[in-house]
């Protein structure tokens, strides 16, 4: 039986987001600590009632899709499917190693289906194009081992991870760390300074919109959606991301990124001055904002521990919300 990445999310008890996130993201401040983790960071789905009957098991059908510019087709039921990659511009890419292209079932879902074959990812998972070989082998390490987890142990996509790094052979880990090392990222995420955004929930393990026509205050969020929800849906590499964050957070961004924003050295001095990385740290410059405020977030609760935390704990420790979102947002809007 196909396993789908909506059926395995289903198993894996994820929340539902409270209403009203803007309203409490607003009457957030500038002192308030990180807690509770922020929703629009940590995107889970609705539990499963438990008394709730089963869906009765009738397969959909599968319609034939395509994506514009491409000449592939896949079907409605390949697409979600954790061991196959829609690769619908294969031309653009080198040669994907069977662990990117196709993984091995049961728990060794394919790469390249979350992270896509150009590496860019989505917002609940990680752009992973362009780090170093040896950056990537060791998160896989840290996952297996336990010094990488999430600190929403809930959160489908770390789960999926730790799961694969405890399965995953170092032959099929080395390649598809070579491959996603050897792409180059580029931009994916248009970063818009706004006082309000359009209604969202947590659908698929990220924001979508609810209602585009009706507004709510940003508060103290980032709101990453896509530009095109249906062409995110088909993982279509040519559509990718809008991330909303409130007005003045990129000019305070810059400041924290450049100087040091607690005990520790600024961003700058381990990531490099563009922030595109340095041998001791990763390229930061131009990734998710969602994916990075989660790993602050994961330092700052000591959920991050392996190689290299400890020269984040001192920076990340006294960061709030607001910081947060400006430090991330303005990475986010850096050319890669």
């Amino acid at each position: 039986m196909k396993r789908t990445l909506a059926s395995a999310v289903l198993l894996l008890a994820t929340t539902v987001p409270p209403p009203s996130l803007g309203q409490r993201a607003l009457a957030q401040t500038a002192t308030a600590p990180v807690d509770p983790l922020p929703v629009w960071a940590y995107p889970v789905l609705p539990p499963v009632p438990r008394n709730a009957a089963a869906p009765a098991s009738q397969p959909a059908e599968a319609r034939e899709r395509h994506v514009p510019g491409s000449s592939a087709m896949y079907t409605s039921r390949q697409i979600p499917d954790l061991f196959t990659v829609p690769d619908w511009f294969p031309q653009e890419h080198g040669p994907m190693p069977a662990s990117v292209a196709d993984g091995r079932r049961p728990d060794v879902p394919s790469c390249g289906h979350c992270h896509l074959p150009n590496g860019l990812g989505r917002p609940e998972n990680a752009s992973v194009a362009g780090l170093s070989e040896s950056y990537i082998l060791q998160q896989m390490e840290d996952f297996k081992t336990g010094a990488r987890k999430s600190s929403e142990p809930r959160l489908a996509s770390v789960t999926w991870m730790i799961r694969l790094s405890k399965s995953i052979t170092p032959e099929e880990a080395k390649s598809a760390a070579a491959y996603f090392a050897g792409l180059k990222l580029t931009k994916w995420i248009r970063v818009i300074e706004t006082d309000r955004v359009p209604l969202t929930k947590v659908e698929n393990l990220m924001m979508v919109v609810t209602d585009a026509k009706t507004t709510e205050p940003i508060g103290n969020r980032v709101i990453e959606i896509s530009e095109d929800f249906e062409q995110t849906e088909l993982r279509n590499p040519h559509s990718g991301f809008i991330a909303y964050v409130p007005k003045g957070s990129l000019a305070r961004g810059r400041q924290l990124v450049t100087k040091a924003p607690g005990a520790g050295p600024a961003c700058t001095q381990c990531h490099g001055t563009n922030l595109k990385g340095t041998a001791i740290a990763p390229p930061i410059a131009g990734r998710s904002p969602s994916q990075m405020t989660r790993q602050l977030i994961d330092f700052q609760r000591g959920n991050r521990n392996g190689a290299g935390a400890a020269q984040m704990k001192a920076p990340v420790e006294k960061l709030t919300t607001v910081d947060i979102v400006a430090i991330t947002g303005y990475l986010a809007s850096l050319e890669p």
